[in-house]
């Protein structure tokens, strides 16, 4: 199984190749650009693994929630590039992923359960928790809240075990009050991290075709106020 996924869903962008069991990645922090970036690291993934296009089986894609900007891009690209090889796309959570390249980088969490938030601007953030067993899935519906309300929904979650937290969505001071075991601010979404999730979501047939790929912003006034914007 082969797999590409490109991922500019916050201050990164970054494009992975899953092929049989093995994942290439190219990851660059940048807040800006990402639309001259990510053609050229598909094209480097690619030319390494000595693949085409019409090589993979599907692409894979952070679809939200996050930067309205940065999933734009990364969405149009894909779409742009799954149309022209006519391959499905496996859209995948993007607090999900945040949570599993957290889990990756902190072995010693174990299999505890991770709550991945992404700011959202205004005073809230994006957030989910996730545990090892069901990686793809939130054990709450993924939310946007600010910060009182998430420490309320942590507490009517009633998790018993330990949990720790990921991503810069967590800066917020009133999340203090929070009890995870540790944080790690600085964690960002990685393609790779997209592409091993998408793998068992390839295998389950949960794809949709090119043009059927839509973002999950979750905060829909977001996406309105910016469509006002452009009208006007």
């Amino acid at each position: 199984m082969k797999i590409l996924a490109l991922d500019a869903t916050s201050g990164a962008c970054s494009v992975a190749l899953y092929s049989n069991g093995q994942t290439t990645e190219r990851f660059v922090q940048a807040e800006r650009d990402h639309t001259q970036r990510l053609l050229p690291m598909v094209d480097e993934v690619l030319a390494e693994a000595q693949l085409g296009l019409s090589d993979l089986d599907a692409f894979a894609v952070s679809r939200g929630p996050g930067s309205f900007t940065g999933l734009r891009i990364a969405i149009s690209c894909v779409q742009g590039l799954a149309f022209s090889a006519d391959k499905p796309v496996v859209p995948v959570s993007s607090l999900a992923a945040l949570a599993l390249g957290a889990r990756r980088a902190h072995p010693q969490w174990g299999g505890s359960p991770i709550v991945a938030m992404l700011d959202a601007r205004m005073q809230q953030v994006y957030w989910g928790i996730y545990g090892i067993e069901m990686p793809n899935g939130s054990l709450i519906s993924e939310a946007v809240q600010n910060p009182e309300q998430v420490l309320l929904s942590l507490s009517e979650t009633k998790l018993t075990s330990t949990y720790f937290g990921a991503g810069p969505g967590w800066h917020y001071e009133a999340l203090g009050k929070a009890r995870a075991a540790e944080l790690d601010l600085n964690a960002l979404i990685h393609a790779r991290d997209i592409a091993e999730l998408a793998v068992p979501l390839y295998r389950a047939g949960e794809m949709v075709s090119a043009e059927a790929l839509e973002p999950v912003y979750l905060r829909n006034e977001v996406t309105w106020q910016k469509r006002q914007k452009i009208r006007s």
